[in-house]
């Protein structure tokens, strides 16, 4: 018997309860792993709240990116032995795994062996916010002095945004709603902060881009603001839509994109992923600037213990964090 989260109901982050249960073997292409940490997604504090696309169907098992040691090998599996420390990469349907447990079984599909310079808390957050992040290298190419405006910067994705648009020599322009988070994102590598609430997002990225504007706007939130990110977009920019925060309509920006010729684009991570040439080459990318330390996981707050799911999903919802919430165990 292993100590597991379930959500029987949706709700808020006391929805989440810790259940004994028997974990069992792994199946055909599966391992058993004993997880070592979790980090928390938006994801995830999405679909327990019932508002993600996918709605669980319950009682529902949940967390799907983390680090572990397998302990079991299901039949099929070759690629792996039992005692190696893997990363579980979040690329399945949240509800048919869940590793926010002692024990958990997942596909080997999903796994990718833990690099051995990364701490546990670095290990289980690295995979969703660089292959998110990726978009800015694969699909917009982004290169020397080009504008990458980053909306909500101070998440993991943002950070990792951040740190990828510098590696690339572009100049990250960090978008945050208030200067209470200014100097720490200075200091994470921003090249420049803007303010949203506070100040006016097109004309400080003009100024920062002389009057040219920002080739990428990345964002996860959405919603009506998309028109002032496209406004601020140089000619054949694009903006990300790679989220839905604002849980609001996200109108088409017509006239700011057809006047530049601009484009708007949905992304989500499986979008690489789900493509093992462009996996592998991304693959490669990230691990290469974790190792040269171009890229490198920010730990907003590290929580030990099941029980601290709870205050640790309480936290990631405050809007307090900057960078990654882990939980090890």
């Amino acid at each position: 018997m292993a100590r597991v989260i379930r959500v029987h109901e949706t709700g808020g982050p006391e929805a989440l309860q810790i259940e004994e249960m028997d974990v069992g073997d792994p199946g055909e292409g599966e391992v058993r792993i004993k997880v070592l940490a979790v980090g928390l997604n938006r994801s995830e504090a999405m679909y327990r709240a019932g508002r993600y696309p996918i709605k669980p169907q319950m009682p529902t098992l949940i967390g799907y990116e983390g680090v572990g040691v397998i302990e079991a090998i299901g039949p099929g599996v070759s690629d792996y032995k039992e005692g190696d420390r893997v990363c579980v990469l979040p690329m399945i349907h949240q509800g048919q795994y869940g590793i926010w447990a002692e024990q958990a079984i997942v596909p080997a599909r999903i796994l990718l062996p833990a690099p051995d310079f990364l701490s546990d808390a670095e290990a289980a957050s690295i995979w969703m916010q660089y292959m998110t992040a990726f978009a800015i290298i694969e699909v917009a190419g982004v290169g020397i002095n080009d504008g990458v405006i980053i909306r909500a910067a101070s998440s993991s994705v943002g950070l990792a945004a951040i740190q990828l648009a510098n590696w690339a020599g572009a100049v990250s322009i960090a978008a945050t709603r208030t200067h209470a988070k200014s100097e720490t994102l200075l200091r994470e590598g921003a090249a420049h902060v803007i303010a949203t609430e506070e100040e006016d997002l097109v004309a400080r990225v003009m100024d920062i881009t002389a009057g040219e504007g920002a080739y990428v706007a990345f964002d996860p939130v959405g919603g009506p603001y998309v028109d002032t990110l496209a406004q601020a977009l140089r000619q054949r920019g694009i903006l990300f839509i790679y989220g839905g925060l604002s849980e609001s309509a996200t109108p088409y920006p017509h006239w700011p994109m057809a006047f530049k010729g601009c484009s708007m684009r949905g992304w989500v991570a499986s979008e690489i992923w789900n493509h093992p040439h462009r996996f592998q080459k991304a693959k490669e990318r990230i691990v290469a600037g974790l190792k040269g330390g171009q890229l490198k996981p920010v730990i907003a707050r590290q929580f030990s213990g099941l029980e601290a799911l709870v205050a640790a999903n309480e936290f990631l919802e405050s809007n307090q964090q900057i960078g990654k919430v882990v939980v090890t165990f």
